[in-house]
């Protein structure tokens, strides 16, 4: 999108965006600039996220982020897709140790499975490994939550419809 569009595309929301025109951006990143200066980001913020490193949705997160008041330095990386920084966003806004999993080695399945079993309180060393796909995780969270003795079926090379079974088994 060539930075006239995107100019007027900013006037027509009453905003001056000439600033962050950028012919790299599309309508969809140019619409996440235009969001966070209504929403009441400076320009210094906005800024933070007005890159064509990021996708739309990448820039979605860290608006998002910069408008909930957290530290988005944990995840304003071009790394991170859009999920992982979902992810290590909601840890932020609900006060979980973030750095246990604001890592590239996880995927956004991963990283959602360690930050609701920090929600809960949980120990999650036991399985905040990447070794261990989202579907083992959630299994080994599931046995926690319970109470359950989970380092019997942590292993990684059990499938995760047999750790299934196994919790299962043992909540009876």
């Amino acid at each position: 999108m060539d930075k006239i569009k995107q100019i007027n595309l900013g006037k027509k929301h009453g905003i001056d965006i000439s600033e962050f025109a950028n012919p790299k951006f599309g309508i969809a990143q140019v619409m996440q600039i235009i969001y966070g200066i209504e929403d009441g980001l400076s320009k210094s913020e906005v800024k933070i996220y007005a890159k064509p490193e990021f996708n739309r949705e990448q820039m979605k997160q860290i608006r998002l982020g910069l408008e909930n008041g957290v530290d988005v330095s944990w995840y304003a990386k071009p790394e991170f897709d859009w999920w992982q920084m979902e992810e290590i966003r909601l840890g932020l806004e609900h006060n979980v140790d973030i750095s246990v999993y604001a890592k590239h080695e996880y995927d956004g399945w991963q990283m959602k499975e360690i930050r609701l079993g920090l929600e809960k309180g949980i120990d999650v060393s036991i399985y905040a490994k990447p070794i261990f796909s989202s579907s083992q995780m959630e299994q080994l969270r599931l046995g926690l939550e319970e109470g359950l003795d989970v380092s019997i079926y942590a292993i990684p090379e059990f499938w995760a419809f047999e750790m299934e079974e196994t919790r299962v088994n043992m909540s009876k």
